[in-house]
């Protein structure tokens, strides 16, 4: 296979994860009787550009169906974060309501609704029907397709160029990269701003986030790779914002390379500079995590082995994409965990994919509280305990297992490795 950017061939495996299904195929009861299709979740990097990369085995439609399961909506913690967003990005770039603010991959309206809010014209872009309808719902225009060069210079021609374009969770979700990103430079009007929010590749690796890995997500990014294919794609990085969301992103801003003018901040060499220190730049920075995933699988299982055996009962929460990358991973089924609650409605009656470990309410898990409840969306740990324990599951021990298996009770934590 070659580099989905740069056309060079791969050679550098960063970590295998076996064979699973996609990660937001949730199975239907009729379902289970029928097999399931998986492919190989290999990870390469690219010693050219360094970007990090999927092998390429399916389409990317095949992963991303009309019935895409996944709504931002669900977490408190999300829509706090769109809200901010919106208020910093009003305040900094002096957007009105002669603005234009255009998200792609908008979801389910869950950052544009701030923006409705203030009054600010706003359009979405969402290629899944079932997130799309939601936004609609809300009163967004909602254009159902995805995105990419051509796409954006038709919208352009239609007159719908965008002052700020936000890209949230987005960019590692595309097979080419170059013709999204090329997509944002026509449609940005020529003193326009683009952002980009994606989880960090330096803290995969240094957190050993190996379930963040899942076929959706055909890039891992650095900023070192981010501003190689912005350059080729007609887009210049102008600042760059670390931030804590889905155990450390970054926010990327960009503008046009041909007209933009801002000037580019000083904390845009700052992070290169720890990238190239911690050896994104070299193939030696990417050993190791193959065998540090191991350990977190080893330990995860030996964890609900050990629960097992001494009739514990365990359940998880939060039907979530990372969740499904560690219990395939790890080879977990209903015996281990008897059942994952989630609030989505869509999940709930449903089955994830590959471990079969059937999708409740949680009202099950209040009515039921296990001993033990797993929190597979480690990111939002501390929403979740709050919101469990607030509804009575004050004697549960919460376990999270990336970057290592923790046991949280009474808000103590203790770490088992």
């Amino acid at each position: 296979m070659s580099c989905r950017h740069c056309s060079a061939s791969l050679r550098l495996e960063l970590i295998d994860l076996g064979s699973s299904p996609p990660s937001n195929a949730y199975l239907t009861p009729e379902m289970l009787s029928a097999p399931e299709k998986t492919y190989p979740l290999r990870i390469m990097v690219c010693e050219r550009c360094w970007l990090v990369q999927t092998l390429d085995f399916a389409q990317a439609d095949e992963f991303f169906s009309s019935e895409y399961a996944y709504f931002s909506s669900f977490s408190t913690t999300w829509l706090e974060h769109a809200d901010r967003y919106v208020a910093d990005m009003v305040e900094r770039f002096a957007l009105d309501r002669s603005s234009h603010v255009v998200e792609i991959a908008s979801n389910d309206g869950y950052l544009l609704q701030y923006v409705k809010a203030r009054g600010i014209p706003c359009t979405g872009i969402e290629p899944t029907a079932s997130t799309a309808r939601a936004a609609r719902d809300k009163g967004i225009e909602t254009i159902e397709a995805f995105f990419g060069a051509g796409f954006g210079a038709r919208l352009a021609a239609e007159g719908k160029q965008a002052d700020l374009m936000a890209a949230n969770n987005v960019l590692a979700h595309v097979p080419d990269i170059n013709s999204f990103v090329a997509g944002f430079a026509n449609l940005l009007k020529p003193d326009g701003v683009a952002t980009f929010e994606f989880p960090h590749l330096l803290r995969l690796l240094a957190e050993t986030q190996f379930d963040t890995i899942y076929h959706e997500h055909f890039s891992y990014l650095s900023l070192t790779a981010v501003q190689k294919i912005f350059g080729a794609n007609g887009l210049a990085v102008f600042d760059v914002e670390e931030i804590p969301t889905h155990g450390g992103s970054l926010r990327v801003f960009a503008q046009r390379s041909a007209s933009g003018r801002r000037p580019v901040s000083d904390r845009v060499a700052a992070l290169l500079a720890i990238e190239s220190k911690a050896g994104l730049s070299t193939a030696k920075g990417y050993q190791g995590l193959q065998r540090r995933a191991e350990k977190i699988k080893d330990d995860f299982v030996s964890f609900l082995i050990e629960a097992k055996r001494q009739g514990k009962r365990v359940a998880g929460y939060g039907a979530a994409a990372k969740g499904n990358t560690l219990l395939n991973f790890s080879g977990c089924r209903r015996d281990l965990i008897s059942y994952v609650a989630d609030r989505n409605p869509t999940k709930q009656g449903k089955f994830l994919p590959g471990s079969r470990i059937p999708v409740v309410s949680e009202d099950v898990l209040y009515r039921e509280k296990p001993d033990y409840v797993v929190i597979l969306p480690w990111n939002l740990k501390a929403e979740v305990m709050q919101q469990l324990r607030a509804a009575g599951l004050s004697a549960a021990k919460f376990v999270t297992a990336v970057p290592r298996i923790e046991i949280s009770d009474s808000g103590q934590v203790k770490d088992v490795r």
